[in-house]
């Protein structure tokens, strides 16, 4: 993986049973590609100006082992890029004690905002509007 950001489970953020509403996963990966676009210099205003936005196609998550409050974890990224329109995100979701505890795939697209539809060759055009291209790999 090639980005990581902390975060601290939340008391609101748990279930009846004591562990964390599975939908807050999402929340949690969501979180954590926003940040790693705006890392690699992807803001929201400069892909409005460009007209293109980054969409999940599809997510599936594992889940591994039950996070509760107070844990402490961190959610990594990394973008495994194709050749056709769509590339992957590869993230984990880990405690500081070093216990996977879910992974989640993510398809995902560039979207050209006008056409409303897919564009090709997504890596070279992010790259391009990117100010550190080197986060999003090779």
């Amino acid at each position: 993986m090639t980005f990581s950001v902390p975060l601290t489970v939340r008391s609101y953020e748990l279930d009846a049973l004591g562990h964390v509403n599975q939908a807050v996963y999402h929340q949690y990966a969501e979180h954590a590609r926003s940040e790693f676009l705006l890392a690699a210099g992807l803001r929201p205003d400069k892909m409005l100006a460009a007209r293109v936005g980054t969409v999940v196609l599809e997510t599936t998550i594992k889940y591994r082992r039950e996070l509760r409050g107070g844990d402490r974890i961190t959610v990594s990224c990394g973008i495994v890029w194709g050749t056709g329109k769509t590339f992957r995100i590869q993230q984990e979701i880990v405690r500081t004690d070093g216990t996977l505890s879910a992974e989640i795939a993510v398809i995902g697209g560039l979207l050209d905002l006008d056409a409303r539809r897919l564009l090709d060759d997504p890596a070279g055009r992010l790259r391009g509007l990117a100010t550190e291209p080197g986060l999003l790999g090779g």
